[in-house]
């Protein structure tokens, strides 16, 4: 069989030529579109189910959220596991399934149950589907760097600008948003007050849920015009919520500034974020999308904050916390180097070996074309570009050089033989 091969490709020259650059221009094309990462992605085939329900305690919560939800989960097809974890005032749920099965199938099916496990949970209490990522889907961080905004405006700035501007950038799953202090108002309300006018907590909450709040009213006609009513009662202000009327105390209003003071404070917080000893600051992380290419999602992420820094407040810039598309470059910047590195030694051993540059030229030409044939099997199998895909590469490459010098020597001394035979037998 291998002599029959070594036949053919001896007899047909330019077909051999002709599949060798195939196979380069289809590895050249395969290593455009093969995802390059720097970490591979070993990560679960799961999907996550947040469900949020505050100020209640673990045991509470396994009870009324996780219990229900894991065993009306169960039912999915094609699932490997299912974890969960209940911690005060939050449920995670983990359903892992095969890994064959595409993710958004399995987030469809996660979905449709869900809508059924709904009704057995606890009112106002809305599980949500975590991000389509993995788990080494977080390509980017950064961080807002400032001098004169304090960390409530920061983080303001963040939730409700450059979140929304980088999460419409192809290929990104989420823009989680961390440190500083989500604003909130406040009512900090006093007991005496309460129980001198007679007023309950359950009335305050439910005075200032259903008092922000726009209502429709119906059109009516008058001269010749045509009308629309409507009740215009969104808060604004701290102004707004201290005139909420709670009931009436002896035919007189009690109003929220009765019974309490109102202000403007920040969200209560499970930890800080801080860059390098220098205090806290307020930034995102950047989750890519699941089968992404993480190369190119951070370089679009770069390039929508250089649109997004035009809007910024003056004094108001980026600072890069982490980049993994550094990690990515020096990866494969080392598979570069050690290709042109042993494509040098194997011309210099080959040439002072044999003093022949033609069997030094046909392992040069063979060293590209085998990498290239890997990345179109990486291409095949849906494989990555990462460290460990670039690594093997690498090694290869030695085995590659080592068949290439033994095949060589092997042919130039039996051409050599053949041509010495001729010589001395003419």
């Amino acid at each position: 069989m291998v002599e029959k091969l070594i036949s053919f490709s001896l007899k047909n020259r330019a077909v051999v030529l002709l599949v060798s650059l195939a196979l380069f221009g289809w590895g050249i094309y395969s290593v455009q579109q093969n995802p390059i990462d720097a970490i591979p992605d070993l990560s679960d085939n799961q999907v996550i189910v947040f469900t949020e329900w505050m100020g209640r305690s673990p045991q509470v919560i396994e009870d009324q959220v996780t219990y229900p939800l894991v065993s009306n989960l169960q039912g999915i097809p094609k699932i490997k596991n299912i974890r969960a974890s209940s911690m005060f005032g939050m449920s995670f749920v983990y359903i892992i399934f095969d890994d064959e099965v595409d993710p958004y199938w399995a987030r469809t099916r996660v979905l449709e149950r869900l809508n059924f496990a709904q009704r057995l949970l606890p009112e106002n209490v809305t599980p949500t589907l975590g991000p389509d990522g993995t788990g080494v889907g977080h390509v980017f961080w950064y961080h807002l760097k400032t001098d004169k905004m304090d960390l409530g405006e920061q983080r303001a700035l963040q939730d409700w600008y450059v979140k929304f501007a980088l999460q419409t950038v192809p290929g990104v799953a989420e823009v989680a948003s961390f440190g500083g202090f989500e604003k909130q108002y406040q009512l900090v309300l006093d007991p005496l007050k309460m129980q001198y006018y007679n007023v309950s907590m359950t009335e305050v909450m439910k005075a200032v849920k259903t008092s922000n709040n726009d209502v429709g009213g119906r059109k009516f006609e008058m001269s010749d015009r045509s009308y629309v009513v409507r009740g215009l009662g969104y808060i604004k202000d701290i102004k707004d919520v201290e005139s909420i009327a709670i009931k009436n105390y002896n035919s007189v209003p009690v109003k929220v500034s009765d019974v309490g003071s109102v202000q403007m404070g920040g969200d209560l917080r499970l930890g800080v974020f801080d860059a390098n000893g220098e205090g806290e600051v307020v930034g995102g992380i950047v989750v890519m999308r699941y089968g992404e290419n993480a190369d190119k999602v951070i370089a679009a992420v770069k390039e929508k904050m250089k649109e997004v820094q035009k809007g910024l407040p003056d004094g108001v810039t980026f600072e890069t916390s982490y980049d993994r598309s550094d990690l990515i470059a020096k990866a494969v910047e080392s598979i570069k180097g050690t290709l042109i590195e042993e494509m040098i030694a194997v011309s210099v051993v080959i040439l002072l070996f044999l003093f022949h540059w033609r069997s030094a030229l046909i392992i040069l030409i063979q060293l590209p074309i085998s990498v290239a044939i890997g990345f179109i099997l990486l291409q095949a199998f849906g494989i990555s570009s990462n460290i460990m895909s670039l690594t093997g590469i690498a090694l290869a490459i030695g085995v590659v050089v080592d068949d290439g010098i033994v095949m060589v020597e092997n042919a130039y001394r039996s051409i050599s033989e053949r041509q010495e035979e001729l010589d001395s037998n003419p």
